[in-house]
């Protein structure tokens, strides 16, 4: 079994990513269980994924109701699949025990991807009371199957057994993987140690589902509404129509509604010059989860971080981030402190140097106030203008969604050959969501599918992500990948294009880049494909593509004007380079916050957190500038604790950017971001690879050396350090 086991109640965080040569290949299970064919035709949700493109997720059949039934049958038919394994009276192999492993529970995990979908995307009152029942019951399948003590046994002789080396690379590598993961949930414990777990690892899910929903219910049920034109001073016209379009669509025509999201927030925040209102938007954000009464988190927290604790303590942690942490390309928590604080100084330094220019251009124009955090983004506007000429409402018409979107695919062309057709073949869950057939541009074999579900709607949870609805793998024959990128831009008016900011283009381009590594994964089994690896390297590859956005090969051919259809000029493309590194002060400082925040919570132990308090204190300590807040405050910190994805691992972005940044030098040293040789040097030992290798040896493989701090500093603008490797 793959990813299921390891997300649990999270299943709507980033999943595993995942080429079929035949039109009807699908994916059977080793061990079929008889009953199994008369409920698939009851229940559509375990029928096996038919039709085109190697058979696809069976969208329009899918009911609310289905799910548990399904799931119930699907648990069952997995528990004869692990037991046939289990109890095989012969001696344990790869092939019997590890292998068949990974082709146990298909049904089962297929069933948890559309539960996942709708936990994300359709997440309305029917649906709800259905997650609160269910997610203990993921969790409660990944204990039974980590606890299984006969399945442990055959696993753990098969990776002590000489005939290990024997294997394929990556066959020592699966059973590293599973071994691993067995020991590190708990198979070695006592009989009452084990049954502890279980009960934590069960509240754990009902804690993180509770979580998730009070925040959705915070930011859809608390809307600013806008009733006036002069309430509308300063905003552009593609905010106030997205705006008009979500106060339409809550039944308020004539109003305009700032809805409680981050895409819906921030361009508020930077042009409106009503301050009472930016305040009170901005109040409304940061209190997510926050509010006191029914959706408030902070008890959630507390809890959760007490479980954590104690289960760290069950396996033989001192922490949650010692566990958390152990495989990950940073190893420790004082490794990950270690680069987080080495950036921290030269940041906040900025953010000192960006404050002095926004309160002198505040105190020029009379404003006579002191900058408080809603007003940081309005008067960084103004010191762009001011340094660099460059007003983000002079760049926004060339930044349309549709545009971006034709030039992230030609991106994908250039760098691994992808190309890209749309197609209305196959069904989907919402009528947002188009599909696109992914080739091979030289061979024109089928690699994938790509989903898109761009736009915010009530049930769909905030931010942007990327899902695999299908792992890549060629274990039982070539079965091709199917991912997703969501996303949640506001919708403007009907037939207008879709405007988005520059740092939405930016996460645009970020989600494509986890697509892209699903897509570009060639690899055997299942459960090493695609984007599951370690989580501070599962970002590497996202947050390296945004690099491709600001080039002019992009923003000449697809960043074009939404009126005139003219491309950006080059006067402005210089503008925009010239400005690379403005506003990096906040824009580190909001992120590292969260990121120590989250490091320290969880290096707490078995202390006591009143969240809001420590926070508060922590933040004190480390110096974090009154005018800037969290980028995700801990009430609503979804990340961290919808979940345990990046618990004690947000962290990642940062260890992972400073690979990044060291990456994008090597096209950079060469013949430039569209360099063949470069590119697939990256491809094959970065994209394609998955978790086949140690992340440290395929950076290595690609770069030539480990990465270190010098060019991540030079990407943000900061002081070089003494050389200091991590």
């Amino acid at each position: 079994m793959r990813q299921l086991l390891l997300t649990g109640a999270g299943l709507a965080v980033l999943a595993s990513a995942a080429c079929a040569t035949t039109a009807q290949n699908t994916r059977e299970p080793l061990h079929p269980a008889p009953s199994m064919t008369t409920a698939s035709t009851s229940l559509p949700l375990l029928a096996p994924w038919t039709g085109p493109y190697g058979g696809v997720p069976p969208f329009d059949r899918v009911q609310a109701a289905q799910f548990k039934p399904a799931l119930e049958a699907a648990i069952e038919e997995y528990r004869r699949e692990l037991a046939a394994i289990a109890q095989n009276p012969e001696a344990p192999t790869f092939e019997n025990t590890l292998a068949a492993f990974e082709d146990a529970g298909r049904r089962y995990e297929d069933v948890g991807t559309l539960y996942g979908i709708w936990s994300s995307s359709l997440n309305g009152p029917e649906f709800q009371p259905i997650e609160r029942e269910l997610a203990p019951r993921f969790a409660a399948v990944s204990d039974e199957v980590f606890q299984n003590e006969k399945l442990f046994q055959r696993i753990e002789a098969v990776y002590q057994s000489p005939d290990k080396a024997k294997l394929t690379p990556e066959q020592q590598r699966l059973v590293w993987h599973h071994y691993t993961r067995f020991v590190r949930s708990g198979a070695r414990l006592d009989a009452e140690a084990k049954k502890r777990l279980v009960d934590i690892n069960q509240r754990l899910a009902s804690l993180y589902t509770a979580f998730s929903q009070n925040v959705l219910a915070d930011e859809e049920g608390d809307v600013v509404l806008l009733s006036s034109e002069a309430e509308l001073d300063g905003l552009p016209e593609s905010v106030r129509a997205g705006a008009a379009a979500a106060a339409e669509a809550r039944g308020l025509q004539g109003q305009w509604a700032i809805t409680n999201t981050r895409s819906s927030m921030e361009p508020f925040l930077t042009y409106s010059r009503r301050r009472e209102l930016r305040e009170k938007v901005w109040r409304h954000y940061i209190n997510r989860g926050d509010n006191g009464g029914a959706h408030d988190n902070n008890a959630l927290i507390t809890e959760i971080l007490q479980l954590r604790a104690e289960r760290a303590k069950l396996l033989g942690y001192a922490t949650h981030a010692h566990w958390r942490l152990e495989n990950s390309m940073a190893r420790t928590p004082e490794q990950a402190l270690s680069l987080l604080e080495a950036v921290w100084t030269p940041a906040v330094a900025r953010v000192r140097e960006e404050v002095a220019d926004m309160q002198a251009i505040a105190d020029r124009e009379g404003a006579k106030l002191t900058l408080e955090p809603w007003d940081y983004r309005y008067y960084a506007e103004k010191v762009r203008k001011a340094k660099y000429d460059l007003d983000e409402n002079e760049v926004k018409p060339y930044l349309q969604l549709e545009k971006l979107r034709e030039g992230m695919f030609w991106v994908a062309g250039e760098l691994f050959g992808f190309s890209f057709t749309p197609i209305n073949d196959v069904p989907v869950y919402h009528p947002d969501v188009r599909v696109w057939q992914v080739k091979d541009r030289a061979s024109g074999e089928h690699v994938g599918l790509w989903y898109f579900d761009p736009y915010a709607r009530p049930g769909k949870r905030s931010g942007a992500w990327m899902n695999a609805y299908r792992s890549q793998e060629r274990f039982r024959g070539e079965v091709s990948t199917i991912v997703s990128n969501n996303a949640n831009f506001v919708k403007g008016k009907p037939g207008e294009p879709v405007l988005i900011s520059w740092s939405d283009a930016e996460t645009l381009f970020h989600e494509f880049g986890h697509a892209l590594h699903g897509l570009s994964s060639r690899v055997q089994y299942p459960g090493l494909s695609g984007t599951a690896v370690v989580r501070d390297y599962v970002e590497f590859p996202s947050q390296l593509l945004e690099h491709w956005l600001s080039t002019p090969q992009v923003l000449n051919t697809y960043a074009l004007h939404a009126q005139t259809g003219k491309p950006i000029p080059s006067a402005l493309i210089a503008k925009i380079e010239k400005a690379a590194t403005f506003n990096q002060g906040f824009g580190t400082v909001e992120y590292l916050a969260s990121a120590l925040i989250d490091m320290k919570l969880h290096l707490a132990g078995a202390q006591q957190i009143d969240p809001d308090a420590f926070e508060r204190d922590t933040l004190k300590t480390l110096g974090m500038p009154r005018e800037i807040v969290m980028r995700h405050r801990t009430p609503q910190f979804g990340h961290v604790f919808a979940g345990d994805g990046y618990s004690a691992g947000y962290y990642s972005y940062l260890w992972s950017d400073t690979l990044t940044a060291d990456a994008f030098e090597a096209f950079t040293e060469a013949q430039g971001p569209y360099d063949r040789n470069v590119a697939e040097r990256l491809r094959q030992h970065v994209f394609a690879k998955g978790n086949t290798v140690d992340p440290a040896e395929g950076y290595r493989a690609f770069r030539g050396r480990d990465a270190g701090i010098d060019a991540l500093m030079r990407k943000r603008g900061f002081p070089v350090p003494v050389t200091k490797k991590h």
